[in-house]
């Protein structure tokens, strides 16, 4: 499951996230007060945001696989410790975009303890 993973999930980004659009290829932002920004911190590129979302995957931090054969949910942690969730729609592309999980989200805990576990042990 993992390595279908690895080949057919793709990190797009949204506009929806993001105050600049950096290297994302996107036409504009608009992002939506109700929604985290991903580069609110700092600049998060696309290569960066790729791996992050591969990282989780390969660590198998993800949501349970749906009919489509994609998880609705990756979540992974930087070398910085930032803890970043990573989500698709329903249509059944593969394509994610991410956004931090705030310091309030108790997933937040729960992803950064797994990973400290099962991720950081592996070399990830």
């Amino acid at each position: 499951m993992k390595q279908r993973l690895e080949k057919l999930a793709r990190y797009v980004g949204s506009g929806h996230h993001k105050r600049n659009p950096a290297d994302y290829g996107l036409p504009r932002t608009n992002p939506r007060p109700t929604k985290s920004l991903c580069d609110l911190g700092r600049p998060i590129l696309l290569d960066e945001a790729r791996l992050l979302a591969l990282s989780g995957i390969r660590c198998g931090l993800f949501s349970q696989i749906r009919h489509d054969g994609f998880p609705k949910f990756i979540w992974s942690v930087s070398d910085r410790g930032e803890v970043f969730e990573a989500k698709t729609d329903a249509n059944g592309t593969g394509e994610y975009h991410g956004y931090p999980l705030e310091d309030e989200d108790a997933m937040r805990m729960y992803v950064k303890s797994v990973w400290e576990e099962r991720c950081r042990n592996a070399g990830q």
